[in-house]
């Protein structure tokens, strides 16, 4: 998930980027070789994408004759695994034919010009009729054509550790109703196994779209009164949302976490790496009692994946994250997910396309969905028994997409996220109370949205 680079930041990523550049643009734009930019795991030991696209590769080179895939990726955090992939796009020289994009920063892409619409390969393509229209509207711009075909989504809910649970004396089956259930069994798993952390919520500026997708979001989308309403953005007077007492509501969530002490020390949940210690260790190793996390956690605890946990499904339960005060429709999700999408400058478009239509075969996609523990976003796949029943919670996880909410990834999103991090980080480290981080935010918001805010 993104961070605001710093300005060393900015200045490692582009010296890496540099280096990166010259490898890939040595051979130039060959018509018979296909160049594929992908994220690769900063953790060797996931390869989870790599041995997925090595298969693609000779399913590929098969069945295409005499071509030749080439993969470039990128072994880099989010921030600047962005800033790589703007740089190679912006010349022939660099630009892949296929990249691999976040629907969280697709639309800046498209806006400053650095994707092909897919529209006139999608009218000839049948499968695409197989995609949810949800997923089809992530990959979208604001001029209506379609930059990227996505190969899965995600939606995120409460995972809960049974064992925990039964010591504090709650139920194994816990399904809360509301924020105060969340929050009262995390004050009782503090006072009656002091040993662990009741709670862990993504905050603040290291962790980045983490903070703001996992915890703010899922928090802010609970707070309306209908579960339609877009609380962050008006779509019908196509602005941003400030002065809402649903962001105020969040705000106190996340800080009623860090101030009774139910979350993990401070200077632990401002750590960039709090994510990788979740999954790899607090998790596994029975130190943390509920995480507001994502369906595709599995993935780290799968056989050969380095962190295997087999018994994870029968240690772990799952719950829906529930609205503010239980009203309708109860739950709330957030789902994002990537896209598939070919450079404005890529050299074989064409070719290009081909790859993604044998990646997004029914077969093939599906062995994604299950591998990467990710969310169906073709029809076909959700309803196969055999994708329902690959791997424990893939159903919780797919029912979810019923109640879920996409972020209004326009433009000036990134910005916007940004300043929700640093909201939340003010609340989490008490430098700030709800009024001053919440206020704060409208600040920043009316500069990151060129003042397109609406007052609620």
């Amino acid at each position: 998930m993104p961070v605001r680079p710093t300005a060393a930041l900015i200045t490692t990523a582009l010296a890496l980027t540099a280096a990166s550049l010259a490898a890939c643009s040595s051979s130039g734009s060959d018509p018979d070789t296909l160049k594929v930019s992908f994220k690769q795991s900063t953790d060797n030991s996931i390869k989870v994408m790599d041995t997925y696209l090595a298969d693609i590769k000779k399913q590929f080179e098969k069945a295409n004759p005499g071509k030749k895939v080439e993969f470039v990726p990128i072994k880099a955090p989010d921030s600047e695994y962005y800033t790589k992939l703007q740089q190679m796009l912006r010349s022939p020289k660099t630009a892949p034919d296929l990249v691999y994009e976040d629907t969280f920063l697709i639309n800046s892409d498209i806006t400053s010009g650095y994707l092909k619409p897919l529209d006139p390969y999608l009218a000839k393509w049948q499968d695409w009729n197989q995609f949810i229209d949800t997923a089809k509207e992530a990959a979208k711009g604001e001029d209506g054509k379609t930059y990227g075909i996505p190969d899965g989504t995600d939606t995120r809910g409460l995972w809960f550790s049974k064992d925990i649970f039964k010591k504090a004396g709650l139920p194994t089956d816990w399904q809360p109703k509301t924020w105060n259930d969340v929050l009262d069994a995390a004050r009782t798993i503090k006072q009656k196994a002091p040993d662990v952390i009741p709670l862990n919520v993504y905050t603040g500026k290291p962790v980045g779209e983490a903070a703001t997708m996992q915890t703010f979001e899922m928090l802010l989308y609970g707070t309306t009164n209908d579960g339609n309403t877009d609380p962050l953005y008006d779509k019908s007077a196509k602005k941003w949302v400030a002065g809402s007492q649903g962001f105020k509501d969040a705000l106190t969530f996340v800080e009623t976490v860090y101030k009774e002490k139910l979350g993990p020390d401070v200077s632990d949940a401002l750590d960039p790496n709090v994510m990788t210690r979740v999954r790899g260790e607090w998790l596994p190793q029975g130190k943390l009692a509920i995480a507001l996390d994502g369906s595709w956690l599995p993935q780290d605890w799968l056989p050969g994946s380095g962190h295997e946990w087999p018994e994870w499904s029968d240690e772990l339960g799952l719950a829906a994250m529930p609205t503010q005060n239980g009203q309708a429709p109860g739950k709330v999700s957030m789902s994002g997910g990537w896209t598939w999408s070919i450079p404005a400058k890529a050299g074989n478009p064409d070719l290009a396309f081909e790859f993604i239509k044998t990646m997004q075969t029914k077969t093939n996609a599906q062995k994604w969905y299950v591998a990467n523990s990710g969310i169906a976003v073709r029809n076909d796949v959700a309803k196969d028994p055999s994708y329902v029943n690959a791997q424990p919670g893939i159903k919780f996880f797919t029912d979810l997409v019923a109640s879920t909410h996409y972020r209004p990834a326009y433009p000036a999103y990134p910005k916007v996220s940004t300043a929700v991090q640093e909201a939340m980080e003010g609340v989490t480290t008490g430098d700030m109370s709800v009024e001053d981080a919440a206020k704060g935010y409208d600040e920043e918001l009316k500069t990151a949205a060129d003042n397109q805010v609406i007052e609620k």
